[in-house]
């Protein structure tokens, strides 16, 4: 029955949908957005590795305002050198992999093709246990490699594609920088983009340090350290001990400030959240007008869908029909109103996400606890905007609502 009523008054039914569906869009739009971008900041973020401290003379956490960051200060710092890795190595108790980074960025050619700006990487050989990409064609450095410092390249898919034409194509082959060759042993499987930088192992060339240093000098290539916690080691603690290692290394008195930084991407993750906790609420704060908007345009038309029929609720109660009965129809017919005005607007987000995805760095999508929330709103908000109207309707007296014209 409370079906049949909405199909009869279509155009009430649909100015009722209308309200419900524009405020459920805004909220599964704002959540699902926010939502994606969330998952696709912390896929970024994990991508410099797991309860992982950064070990270089520039700090990542930036200063507390315009003009605040002292780079001058940390220019005159000393650069990381590899022998420091070593130490850290035999030293550190809390540390599991520990790689040395340099990168440089260079023009590569293939015959008549020629790709610039891509970044070489001169690596040691813990990074790929530190870092998180797959090879997809030929091999990873071994140990000889690596200790031999060969003229070996592992390169990045679109490298392979833009010098080749298909990335498969790359293994084996030589490629050229500046009058110097490597030669190709692997292939990156495609990374996509990162919204926070870092590495790009797209448009990459990774090198062993050995041959690096072989070539460039690695003072002048934005040097760091790389140090991995053990399983179960908080990165705090292994901060807090990379710390006391360096300044003994580096052999600094207990006056004098550290002439390094230790970086802990755990921090990042954490002040993510934070930010994204008030985007959540502000975005809750603005979508929930919407949607307390259409729960009184609702309850408006259930109002005056009681009003029409209170003589066919005389009628029914009068043959028998209990109160309760009364009061599940009309919050049944109000119910269904939102659950439908909120499919639609979730049909909406699913084709605005669609559409968002191919134009944003990130797809977006609606998590399957997003769809839950918006039927469980749409079921409470249908109960709250009609219970008055069905209490009311509910609480007719038979004779007196027969006579109602």
């Amino acid at each position: 029955m409370a079906l049949q009523e909405l199909k009869v008054n279509k155009l009430r039914t649909f100015l009722s949908l209308f309200g419900i569906t524009i405020g459920i869009f805004c909220i599964i739009g704002v959540l699902a957005t926010i939502d994606s971008l969330q998952n696709k900041i912390k896929t970024d973020l994990s991508s410099f590795g797991n309860n992982t401290i950064y070990i270089d003379k520039w700090s990542y956490g930036g200063g507390g305002g315009e003009g605040d960051y002292p780079w001058w200060k940390y220019m005159k710092r000393p650069s990381m050198k590899v022998s420091e890795m070593e130490m850290i190595q035999k030293k550190s108790a809390l540390a599991s992999n520990i790689a040395f980074f340099v990168s440089s960025t260079r023009s590569f050619s293939y015959e008549e093709n020629v790709l610039k700006g891509v970044s070489m990487y001169g690596i040691t050989n813990d990074f790929n246990k530190i870092q998180s990409f797959n090879i997809g064609i030929g091999r990873y450095f071994n140990d000889t490699d690596f200790d031999r410092g060969v003229p070996f390249a592992v390169i990045g898919h679109d490298v392979a594609v833009e010098l080749f034409r298909k990335a498969e194509k790359a293994l084996g082959k030589t490629i050229s920088y500046e009058g110097r060759r490597l030669m190709v042993v692997g292939i990156i499987e495609k990374q996509g983009s990162s919204m926070l930088g870092g590495f790009d192992y797209d448009k990459a060339c990774l090198v062993t340090y050995n041959y690096f240093a072989s070539i460039f000098n690695p003072d002048n290539s934005s040097p760091y350290i790389m140090v991995q916690a053990k399983p179960g080691v908080p990165s705090r603690a292994l901060q807090d001990e990379l710390n006391g290692v360096m300044r003994q290394l580096r052999k600094l008195s207990p006056t004098q400030e550290d002439n390094f930084t230790c970086n802990d991407v755990a921090q990042f993750k954490d002040n993510i959240e934070k930010v994204f906790g008030s985007i959540n609420m502000g975005g809750w704060a603005i979508a929930g007008l919407s949607l307390i908007v259409g729960a009184f345009g609702v309850a408006n038309i259930m109002f005056v869908t009681v009003r029409e029929r209170t003589s066919q609720i005389g009628l029914k109660k009068a043959i028998g029909a209990k109160s309760s009965t009364i009061l599940y129809e009309f919050l049944l017919e109000s119910a269904f109103l939102c659950i439908i005005g909120g499919l639609v607007g979730l049909f909406l987000v699913w084709i605005l996400a669609l559409a968002l995805s191919a134009v944003l760095p990130f797809a977006i999508t609606i998590a399957p606890k997003i769809i839950f929330l918006a039927l469980s709103l749409c079921i409470v908000l249908g109960v709250i905007a009609g219970i008055i109207p069905a209490s009311i309707a509910s609480k007719m007296n038979p004779v007196d609502a027969i006579r109602t014209k």
